[in-house]
């Protein structure tokens, strides 16, 4: 079966086709790492995770690159503002490095609680500063570069091609030259390749070049890296929507000035999550961390689940509404699961026989560019049918969540019950050891009027609202 992906290049739906048979090379542009990643962020993550999870299922063996930004992220995308690195540092009291190690370490921590496999390559672009002083010469030697102010700039009027990720039109953005934004570029979407002092003169990270002390602009980064570890072309180039019009536009001018050669086969974005006051962002204080859903009562696999709800090129909107319609959705499953676990005695290590129909459309929509509301629908059809035996339905859940992440097939974790409730209970697992059956049934009853219905099994008491 074919595997289909929408290629923002072009804006429709491909074909994937890889470089390498059997293969599939990917790089994701990683966190910055001045902060800690909200969920809207983490949102573009998942959808990388679900993206490799599709590739393994299609039979590829994944290589997957992200970087850490820990150097040379300015506020503005246009290489204006202040390095979000030492704004972070100035305010928390501590060195860049420091910051950047703190939360390099909460990212992954988000992304573990998530459910989200690790990159195969996860690079850091101060480990890296090598790789890009060598790209920029070789553009330098290629003539797509000048000097101004001290620092390098990426010519863009050289690139005919500059624009077409985002449908830029190169004579326009000529046109709006008039808008000057840094005094020193010919064209206001010319991008700085390098920094030296003379731009911030007490920038804490530098390093020598031969265009003095300094440090790299934002875009050069991941050129290098992504070329270092998959070559001069590679199939798959992920993110957010929001990297589209200023960071991949100039990855791409860059890498293909560099090489003369197609730089990536297919671009896959994500789209934003919303509240109801637009897009989820640091930069407005609208927004939610994971440390703070949890805080909310939410396990981190209740946010996994809600994004599988909603398709990665689609706006998601972000409610607790919506969170607590999530959980309670896993929730259920998860019982549902348990239930069919006690019947059978755990998910069966094979199964004998055509899987079901339900499995089939399941890996044609994970197939037809990762639709995972459908893919989640197929899952709710295979519990739903009677005509399928428990064990082919563990079976084919745990095959399924091999791509949905959930951990379906994990002991289930007691769920909390307020104090009043769990005393009750308690009381009544006492009166049950004494067999005091009347004042086990009073508490039964009690219970049942506060909407908690108990379920006596060889396991030990469950529970769930009526």
């Amino acid at each position: 079966m074919d595997l289909k992906l929408f290629n923002t290049m072009g804006r429709e739906l491909q074909t994937f086709k890889p470089v390498q048979p059997n293969k599939v090379g990917i790089y994701a542009c990683g966190p910055t790492v001045y902060n800690n990643a909200h969920v809207g962020n983490l949102r573009t993550f998942i959808m990388v995770d679900i993206l490799r999870r599709v590739m393994e299922l299609a039979g590829y063996e994944v290589k997957l690159v992200m970087n850490i930004t820990d150097v040379g992220h300015l506020s503005s995308d246009a290489d204006d503002g202040e390095d979000k690195m030492e704004a972070s540092a100035r305010e928390k009291k501590m060195t860049v490095w420091d910051i950047a190690e703190y939360y390099t370490k909460a990212f992954f921590d988000d992304t573990s609680s998530l459910n989200i496999i690790k990159p195969s390559v996860t690079c850091k672009a101060t480990d890296h500063i090598d790789s890009m002083i060598n790209l920029v010469k070789r553009l330098e030697e290629k003539g797509f570069t000048y000097e101004a102010g001290g620092n390098v700039y990426f010519d863009i009027s050289k690139f005919p091609d500059y624009g077409k990720l985002a449908k830029l039109n190169l004579d326009d953005l000529q046109a709006g030259s008039r808008i000057v934004v840094d005094k020193y570029k010919k064209n206001p979407h010319d991008f700085v390749l390098w920094f030296t002092q003379s731009k911030y003169e007490n920038h804490a990270m530098l390093w020598d070049s031969p265009w003095g002390k300094g440090y790299p602009g934002w875009h050069i980064e991941c050129s290098a890296m992504s070329m270092e570890y998959l070559g001069d072309t590679f199939d798959i180039h992920c993110g957010g929507i929001d990297l589209i019009p200023v960071h991949h536009t100039n990855e791409i001018a860059q890498s293909e000035a560099a090489t003369g050669v197609k730089w990536v086969n297919y671009w896959v974005h994500g789209e934003f999550l919303v509240t109801p006051k637009g897009k989820m962002s640091k930069s407005t204080g609208d927004f939610m961390t994971i440390k703070g859903l949890i805080e909310q009562g939410f396990d981190p696999l209740d946010y996994r689940y809600f994004c599988l709800t909603g398709h990665y090129s689609s706006q998601l909107q972000f409610s607790l509404d919506a969170m607590e319609s999530a959980q309670n959705a896993r929730k259920s499953l998860m019982q549902k699961i348990q239930t069919m676990r006690e019947k059978t005695g755990g998910f069966p290590q094979g199964f004998n026989g055509d899987l079901s129909a339900h499995y089939n459309s399941f890996v044609e929509n994970a197939m037809n560019n990762l639709n995972m509301p459908r893919c989640l629908g197929d899952m709710w059809n295979l519990i739903r049918d009677d005509s399928i035996s428990d064990e082919e339905k563990l079976y084919t859940i745990k095959k399924m969540d091999a791509v949905f992440g959930l951990s379906l097939d994990k002991e289930p974790v007691k769920l909390d019950l307020d104090g009043e409730i769990q005393k009750l209970v308690d009381d009544r697992t006492t009166a049950r050891k004494n067999k005091d059956w009347a004042r086990a049934d009073e508490i039964r009853d009690k219970l049942l009027d506060m909407g908690i219905v108990l379920e006596d099994t060889p396991q030990g008491v469950r529970w769930k609202k009526k």
